[in-house]
C-alpha cells in the first residue's frame, strides 16, 4: 500500500510517497486499455507511475473538490474529499461512470 501525503495532491496535481513507504509496482503502460469513453480520457493520468482518475466535483458549501479513482491489488478504489460530501453534475457523474468503468475493466485481467 501506498501512502500519501494528501494536501500537496491538491495543489500540485501529483502524489509524492511518504518516506519510507515503497510504492507498489504497477503494469506497464503499454499493457493498460485504450480509453473507451472519451470522458474518462479528460481525467485520466499518470501519477507517480499509477493511472489515477481524478473527477472534478463540489462540495455542500460550493468548494471545488475531487474524486480519485484508482486500481490497487487489482481492486478499484474510489477516494472522496477527506471528510466530506461530493455533489457531482450530471456531467461529472458521466465522467465518474466513466473512470469506475474503465478501472473496472483493468481489475478484470
Amino acid at each position: 500500500m501506498e501512502f500519501v501525503d494528501s494536501i500537496p495532491a491538491t495543489r500540485t496535481g501529483q502524489l509524492r510517497p511518504v518516506p519510507g513507504r515503497e510504492a507498489p509496482r504497477s503494469a506497464p503502460r503499454a499493457s493498460l486499455p485504450a480509453i473507451t469513453d472519451p470522458r474518462a480520457g479528460q481525467v485520466r493520468r499518470y501519477e507517480g507511475g499509477r493511472l489515477v482518475w481524478r473527477v472534478q466535483c463540489g462540495d455542500m458549501i460550493n468548494r471545488e473538490r475531487c474524486v480519485t479513482v484508482l486500481v490497487q491489488d487489482n481492486q478499484v478504489v474510489l477516494v472522496g474529499p477527506p471528510g466530506e460530501t461530493a455533489r457531482l453534475t450530471a456531467g461529472q457523474l458521466g465522467q465518474l461512470r466513466a473512470a469506475l468503468n474503465e478501472a473496472a475493466k483493468l481489475t478484470e485481467r
